[in-house]
């Protein structure tokens, strides 16, 4: 599809823009109203200033990993999570390439320091996880060391888990044609331009390189001590959404409100297992 598909004509061709919510199996019809949105988004975010209390009096910590496709709007749903957050013990990772020492060290060791201390939340904006899907399928690791890193992945997140740190794995899920209706609008849109990276402009071409390296990740690290979540973001607000509540509900902090959290959308959050069955 993209090898027809030019970025550059500032005309998105109508056949991608009628399919591109309706794509990879998104479950509804119609996007999320603004209105709704807005309400719903300011009840959790009063939810999450309430955690943020808890953690702060009790030491407990929260790390929540944010991966998916280039273009799932990962930045988008970190932004809203930190909104009225306190920016001293809620804050972003997100790194940049490896320097020359890094890439000698353990490979986990400059994601390790950025691990939350007590009362914090940490939100990574990528992660290890790179070395799963978007190293090999760019031919930046090999392939004895993705298959190092997925033995090891487990292990490391079980030790952080078992320490009593609350961790969170988010794989962002969009439809191709999403994808390229989003590439689109960032080429054509002069404030965001700066979205679209060489890597973002590659992957275009290996979506289903980045399928198999997507579900190789989850066949080794969907574990019980941490498993992942997967959040169908075709429509950024009910991804949004969905991401902060899957926070909220595990997490016991005083006068939570369930009613403002809201049930949870299964059909827009599932397991991996889950998520791969409707795409059979």
């Amino acid at each position: 599809m993209s090898e027809a598909f030019d970025l550059e004509n500032p005309q998105l061709p109508d056949a991608i823009r009628k399919r591109a919510l309706a794509s990879g199996g998104y479950p509804h019809e119609e996007k999320l109203g603004d209105k709704a949105y807005k309400k719903r988004l300011r009840a959790l975010q009063i939810e999450l200033v309430k955690l943020q209390a808890h953690l702060l009096d009790t030491g407990q910590r929260v790390l929540a990993l944010f991966e998916g496709r280039d273009s799932a709007g990962k930045g988008g749903t970190i932004k809203r999570f930190l909104e009225n957050l306190n920016p001293r013990n809620a804050r972003t990772v997100a790194l940049a390439k490896p320097s020359d020492r890094e890439l000698t060290q353990w490979y986990f060791q400059r994601y390790a320091r950025h691990l939350p201390a007590g009362g914090e939340i940490i939100l990574f904006d990528r992660s290890w996880y790179n070395r799963a899907v978007v190293e090999p399928v760019m031919g930046f690791c090999t392939p004895e060391q993705t298959r190092s890193f997925l033995r090891e992945a487990p292990q490391f997140e079980r030790m952080i888990a078992e320490e009593g740190i609350h961790v969170f794995k988010f794989w962002l899920e969009i439809g191709r044609e999403m994808q390229l209706k989003r590439f689109h609008d960032r080429r054509h849109d002069p404030v965001k331009v700066w979205k679209l990276s060489p890597v973002d402009l590659r992957a275009l071409d290996l979506w289903d390189e980045y399928t198999e390296a997507r579900n190789a990740m989850f066949a080794a690290t969907d574990t019980p001590d941490t498993p992942w979540t997967v959040i169908r973001a075709n429509d950024k607000k009910r991804a949004r959404l969905a991401a902060i509540q899957s926070v909220l509900w595990p997490i016991e902090y005083k006068d939570k409100d369930f009613s403002a959290i809201g049930e949870i959308d299964d059909t827009i959050v599932l397991s991996p297992e889950g998520f791969l069955a409707g795409q059979r």
